[in-house]
Order: structure tokens, then sequence, then C-alpha cells
């Protein structure tokens, strides 16, 4: 579902709720052009723990190929800061 921006500043927040309950996302339009999602709090919770199970099955699947290096903090930073 798509809103405008201006429908937001005129019907304030409260239109989320009430569209929430309709769909699962919201799109809010601002000049012509689709700039942000609402989601209630619950479906953004599911999609970050998906996120970082993602996260998780990667970096198994690095360290099962040995695409990682063991290092201290210190040198580790320094790396960082040599890269910058």
């Amino acid at each position: 579902m798509i809103i405008n921006a201006n429908d937001v500043k005129t019907k304030g927040v409260s239109i989320f709720g009430t569209l929430l309950e309709k769909f699962d996302e919201l799109i809010i339009n601002v000049r012509g052009k689709n700039q942000y999602v609402v989601l209630d709090i619950e479906r953004y919770k599911e999609l970050r723990a998906n996120e970082l199970d993602l996260a998780y099955l990667k970096s198994l699947q690095d360290i099962e190929k040995g695409n990682f290096k063991i290092q201290s903090a210190k040198e580790h930073i320094e790396e960082i800061k040599n890269e910058l």
C-alpha cells in the first residue's frame, strides 16, 4: 500500500495503525518517489531476525571455507586504520 507523505501530514501517524491492520507494510511516497517503508514492530522483528540468521549462516560458510583470520584486537584495529 502506497500513501502520500501529505496524507501522513494531514491525518497524523494514526493512519499507520488503521492501514497496517489491512496491509503488511506501507510505502510513503514523497514528491512522487517512494522513500520510506512502515512496518508494525512484530514484522520488523521478524525481518531483522531473518537478516541476522542469514548473516550467521554466511559466517559459518566462511569458517567452513577457511575464509577468516585469527588476530588480536590491536592487530585488527591497525588493519582497519591502514585500510582508511
